[in-house]
């Protein structure tokens, strides 16, 4: 089964109707059979924090991830001090980088799993060599 990483910004614009990438990320769900979706902890954790401010979109953000935990579709990464490190090794190795922690341990988690398409806007994963499906797409 084919699998595909998750970014935070995936969950942003597929829980946020008002985000430009919303339609796009909402077919992209609907319309992919026989792929298994994956993001680890780190990634829940910015998303949760990308919404901490209003009360609304925190609310359901909270929903969301509870929900995330339980597809069957989904695989989630939990999160432990070697994948923490890995992904230090990484954001260490890149100062000339603007790399988020999380997305260290998202790349690193990429690599150990073999997962080269990622579902973000982030040209930060296509300068690790990984196919950003949402570089390049128009606003929708």
């Amino acid at each position: 089964m084919r699998e595909i990483f998750a970014d935070t910004f995936y969950w942003v614009a597929l829980t946020n109707r008002a985000d430009p990438h919303y339609r796009f990320a909402l077919a992209h769900t609907q319309e992919v059979t026989q792929t298994k979706i994956v993001t680890t902890d780190a990634v829940l954790t910015e998303f949760l924090t990308f919404f901490s401010a209003d009360a609304h979109l925190r609310k359901r953000a909270c929903h969301t991830v509870r929900t995330l935990l339980d597809a069957p579709d989904l695989r989630v990464i939990p999160e432990s001090r070697a994948a923490f490190l890995l992904g230090l090794d990484l954001y260490c190795q890149r100062a000339d980088k603007g790399y988020s922690m999380t997305d260290c341990i998202s790349m690193t988690a990429m690599r150990r799993e073999g997962i080269m398409e990622v579902l973000t806007n982030d040209r930060h994963f296509e300068q690790e060599g990984f196919r950003a499906l949402f570089r390049n797409r128009p606003n929708e």
